[in-house]
């Protein structure tokens, strides 16, 4: 506590704050610092928590080194301030003690379908304004990506637990083990009297290298594995093929749970790396390798055969990425982890009428509106893998379009 103090003193209070400028829910960081030097704490947090439900998981979770961390003016001759590390403590004491009253029901009821970041959101603001909202989660506990997609020694499950206790108080009702799709469909939901329905499912399909050998019984794909890591028995050594935030996640994981010797093995150099800087340096702290300019060419029982790439300046300046012949080796190891992104699954899409999706994501409007009337949708199912701040940002729109929608039916 005392070190946070300190730490909020740091900050310079700027009339124009390029944190709160940089921040994608526009956190008011002045004035909650403000409040923690002045011992207001509960107040601080409420400030947090009604701008951002998932305060307490974004402080944690977020790209901070291109958001407030980055921004910070501080920053610029010396160490910014750690805005992140103070919301996080602010937040977590704030859920803990939390306890919301349940609005009045409005007579409008809406079906929330999928519990990630954008459903936690849409649910939770949608509940406090009286709607009844039944939410639907395919597994046994809520957070999708939360809880299935980022290690517990990195964000600790019980947020997302104190998250669910506060959606339960606010009167939201959760099906889970629930798959809506080939049985549940939309137009079912539809008919049973939902008044509208919010899809949030995710993005779930990993992504293929489309070489031989992805079926092979060591070979396994990221999004997979981090549902539940300590079911795989990997071995000792285990090559993680990719660079991403799931990537380090996944080769974190691996490492945690036992195996010698971690690879990151990526076909690019580490300054192309779409991972946090922080992901890379923890993932370095904790003894993973990273083996850079290979691409992989074939999976077998032995291993991974990569080929050596090598960037090439052309003319006009620019470069491009190529392949050295001949340069084809085995890279021995005892599993293998594919991580190149995710799709989503087209459960929903393949069960719903009037649907449409383009390159397997949902078509909306700018405001979460689907093809389909009175069905809404925004998060990775809409934008592809993003952050979690970028499904709460994006879920804080649609609830209120959702809000409009059937305000505006119920006067009609």
């Amino acid at each position: 506590m005392e070190k946070l103090l300190l730490e909020a003193g740091r900050c310079l209070k700027c009339k124009k704050p390029r944190c709160q400028m940089h921040c994608p829910i526009y956190t008011s960081v002045p004035e909650v610092l403000t409040l923690f030097e002045a011992g207001k704490i509960h107040e601080a947090g409420e400030v947090l928590f009604n701008n951002n439900p998932l305060s307490a998981i974004c402080a944690i979770v977020c790209p901070h080194e291109d958001q407030c961390l980055g921004n910070c003016i501080r920053g610029i001759k010396g160490e910014p301030v750690k805005f992140c590390e103070i919301e996080a403590y602010i937040s977590r004491l704030y859920l803990e003690e939390l306890t919301i009253e349940k609005a009045p029901f409005n007579g409008k009821r809406v079906a929330v379908v999928g519990s990630g970041p954008a459903g936690i959101t849409a649910a939770m603001l949608l509940a406090k304004k009286g709607y009844k909202v039944t939410m639907f989660e395919l597994h046994d506990r809520i957070g999708g990506v939360l809880s299935y997609g980022i290690p517990e020694f990195r964000l600790p499950r019980k947020l997302v637990q104190d998250l669910e206790d506060k959606l339960i108080q606010l009167g939201v009702s959760i099906k889970y083990n629930t798959l809506v799709g080939p049985v549940i469909t939309v137009d079912k939901l539809l008919a049973d009297g939902y008044d509208s329905i919010f899809i949030g499912t995710g993005v779930w399909n990993p992504k293929t290298l489309n070489i031989k050998g992805e079926t092979l019984e060591h070979s396994h794909y990221a999004i997979d594995y981090l549902k539940n890591p300590k079911s795989y028995r990997l071995g000792k050594k285990v090559v993680v093929i990719g660079a991403g935030n799931v990537a380090m996640d996944a080769a974190r994981s691996a490492k945690y749970y036992g195996a010698e010797e971690v690879h990151i093995c990526y076909r690019r150099g580490e300054e192309d790396m779409t991972a946090t800087k922080a992901e890379i340096h923890e993932a370095k702290e904790e003894g993973v390798i990273f083996t850079l300019y290979k691409s992989p060419v074939e999976i077998t029982e032995e291993g991974v055969i990569f080929a050596d790439t090598q960037k090439v300046t052309l003319e006009d300046g620019t470069t491009k990425l190529e392949t050295i012949p001949g340069s084809e080796k085995l890279f021995p190891c005892d599993s293998v982890i594919i991580s190149i992104s995710q799709a989503p699954k087209d459960n929903i899409v393949a069960g719903t009428t009037g649907l449409e999706t383009k390159y397997g994501l949902l078509v909306t409007d700018e405001k979460g509106h689907t093809t389909k009337e009175g069905v809404f949708a925004c998060g990775d199912v809409v934008s592809g893998a993003k952050t979690v701040i970028a499904a709460v940002v994006a879920a804080k729109t649609v609830a209120q379009s959702i809000d409009d929608y059937l305000q505006s039916d119920s006067q009609n």
